[in-house]
């Protein structure tokens, strides 16, 4: 067993398709087919069923190739570490957001990091939080940005900012819409809009509002965008995140209320595994957030001290 066999195996099933996967790995069919073979023969399991088309991964083969990923990543640490001796931050690095991040976060981000660290090859994925951590406990993921705390053993989280929940109401609201601030515990849940099940941004909306979703007379829709659209049109109002003000024209700013009192607010972090090593990497990333957010917003201490690892 070797470590090219790992990435074969990781590609077949990636890419379920034998002549794909030789072509990503760099490598023949047939010289990749044999040293899947031979690993096989090894364990003495069939990793894919050939008969399928495209290949499907066994059962077995899927829990053999999820502890290969794994493996994968903690080579690729040990390699990092000594980079880190080095003080060298190149390669890949897969990341993820969640989407109700990406289009305030993702434009400014990868221009500064291209800017910091142009030897670094990075890939962000735009996808919902239950996945992301799933793709880092398999080892897919190495960093994501997403709304904590999510709670999950062996994965680590560090705050970047807090965000602001701000109400965006449709002057036909005329009770809601003529107060200067309002209350989270005066919403009102019939004519609310909310971004479909499965966002965390979904349930952090409902719980403002002190009440369960099976009890609000709801419409939901798959973006904070078209929630604004929709309240525009029909009427209604929606929670936005304090990010988005900067995207509303200024006649949709005539919209927007802040809330009085205890302001609900969202923490937003980087998230990774606890085994994560690229120390420079991580306050570089750190540090490129710190342009991108106003200071108001930002965790105090990120101003105070650097990430220790």
């Amino acid at each position: 067993m070797n470590i090219q066999q790992l990435d074969y195996i990781i590609a077949v099933d990636r890419l379920r398709h034998f002549a794909r996967a030789a072509e990503a790995c760099g490598v023949s069919q047939p010289t990749l087919s044999m040293m899947i073979q031979k690993l096989e023969e090894e364990l003495g399991v069939e990793l894919f069923d050939r008969k399928k088309s495209p290949v499907e991964t066994t059962p077995i083969g899927k829990k053999l190739i999820s502890q290969a990923k794994v493996i994968g990543f903690n080579i690729k640490q040990f390699r990092e570490i000594a980079d880190s001796a080095r003080d060298v931050v190149e390669g890949e690095l897969h990341m993820a957001i969640i989407p109700t991040l990406a289009p305030y976060i993702i434009p400014k981000f990868f221009g500064e990091v291209r800017r910091r660290l142009p030897d670094l090859k990075v890939s962000i994925s735009e996808i919902r939080t239950s996945e992301i951590i799933d793709k880092l406990k398999s080892a897919e993921l190495e960093l994501a940005i997403v709304s904590t705390p999510i709670n999950e053993p062996g994965i680590l989280e560090l705050p970047l900012f807090y965000e602001r929940f701000i109400a965006y109401i449709s002057p036909t609201e005329k009770k809601m819409y003529e107060q200067e601030k309002i209350l989270s515990s005066e919403l009102d849940p019939h004519g609310m809009w909310l971004l479909q099940e499965g966002h965390c941004f979904r349930s952090q909306m409902i719980n403002i509002c002190h009440k369960n979703a099976s009890a609000m007379q709801i419409y939901e829709a798959g973006s904070i965008e078209t929630l604004i659209r929709i309240v525009d049109i029909n009427g209604g109002y929606t929670l936005i995140p304090e990010l988005h003000i900067s995207a509303l024209t200024a006649e949709q700013k005539k919209n927007i209320r802040f809330f009085s009192g205890d302001e609900p607010r969202r923490e937003i972090s980087f998230v990774f595994r606890e085994d994560f090593v690229k120390e420079r990497l991580i306050n570089e990333l750190v540090d490129a957030v710190k342009i991108m957010i106003p200071k108001f917003m930002l965790d105090k201490r990120l101003s105070k001290f650097r990430v220790k690892l």
